[in-house]
């Protein structure tokens, strides 16, 4: 479910006290200054995957700032935005960083800062307790307001993670939405102990980045009936041994979470229109499942119905809004509306 906060329906005199409710109540108090004399348009897309929340904000130039007073209300939240359109003047702990399109910078709401957006933006921020965050308060101290590139080096790679994330949180149901949150926050600890002089090869968070690419190296292959755990630890350099130590914290083995992801895949396959759609034995073989037979009864393992079952079921009702749990999308955390529209899909920047 999407939560669309948006001032667009309100005359231009009204939209800077509603866009203040907005920012604060979506992300922490803070005090917003708008530099137009006719207010732009404003909109907040949020979605939530478990303790992380991620939003997509559009507005007219602005000045944000998070005051000693305000600090002092005891929320330890941390803000990671991501940069799409426009640049941002970040300051805080000392230091000033002009933030580009592409580039993400942090902000710790237990002390002061400031931002100055000077020309219409667009950002997708991430923001979460300070407690989720494994590093060291001297170190994340030491990289607020720093302007880290995503167009190279390891800041190119957590960049590029956390925008797809943002792209389909919207689809993430509760539990991977949360696991892969998670691992998101992994990988900014990893990016942090980088800078700081502090990686540990065998830290959880470096297990933790490893386990992302293996993971998007069996998402691109599982159309290969071949995808084994020998041929994935091969093209990684690790040993098969060191692979399956990888998905322990998972609480599945290599091969369950192959047979997951082809099923989830070919569960949401066959909800496409019947005919001409595929049938069942076309969808399993496109998703690397050899035997028609094995797909079915993995299938109705997991699903509790058969592949035809579901296609009849999901087009009475998870089509129509009727239907079962299975593959239902993860609701979201409430928040205060300043205007709540019909979830459209996240807003996009132009």
């Amino acid at each position: 479910m999407s939560v669309v906060l948006s001032t667009a329906s309100l005359p231009a005199a009204d939209r800077g006290e509603r866009w203040h409710h907005a920012v604060s109540r979506t992300f922490i108090p803070l005090d917003v200054r708008l530099l137009e004399d006719d207010p732009s348009p404003g909109s907040i897309v949020s979605h939530r995957l478990g303790s992380l929340g991620v939003s997509q904000v559009q507005a007219g130039p602005q000045i944000v700032t998070r005051s000693r007073r305000l600090a002092q209300d005891g929320k330890e939240f941390l803000i990671l935005t991501l940069q799409r359109r426009g640049s941002a003047l970040k300051e805080q702990d000392g230091r000033e960083a002009r933030i580009g399109p592409g580039d993400f910078s942090l902000s710790d709401s237990s002390r002061t800062f400031r931002k100055k957006v000077q020309s219409a933006f667009c950002f997708t921020s991430f923001h979460f307790p300070r407690a989720d965050l494994h590093v060291r308060d001297e170190d994340l101290r030491t990289l607020t307001a720093t302007a880290f590139s995503g167009r190279e080096g390891s800041a190119a790679l957590v960049g590029t993670y956390f925008a797809r994330l943002a792209r389909e949180a919207a689809h993430l149901d509760a539990v991977p939405g949360r696991q892969f949150a998670a691992t998101a926050l992994d990988l900014l600890a990893l990016l942090i102990n980088e800078r700081s002089g502090r990686f540990v090869p065998q830290a959880p968070e470096t297990a933790a980045a490893t386990l992302v690419r293996v993971k998007d190296h069996i998402a691109r292959h599982l159309a290969d009936p071949g995808l084994a755990p020998p041929g994935i630890a091969a093209a990684h350099h690790m040993s098969v041994r060191y692979l399956h130590k990888l998905f322990q914290p998972e609480g599945v083995t290599v091969g369950e979470w192959i047979r997951t992801q082809r099923l989830e895949r070919c569960r949401r396959d066959l909800l496409r229109p019947p005919a001409p759609g595929p049938g069942v034995a076309a969808v399993a073989g496109r998703w690397g499942f050899t035997s028609p037979s094995h797909f079915s009864r993995s299938f109705r393992a997991a699903y509790g119905m058969t592949p035809r079952e579901w296609q009849r079921y999901g087009f009475s009702g998870e089509r129509t809004g009727k239907g079962t749990d299975a593959g239902a999308g993860a609701g979201t955390g409430s928040t205060d509306t300043v205007e709540r529209e019909p979830p459209a899909g996240p807003a996009r920047c132009p």
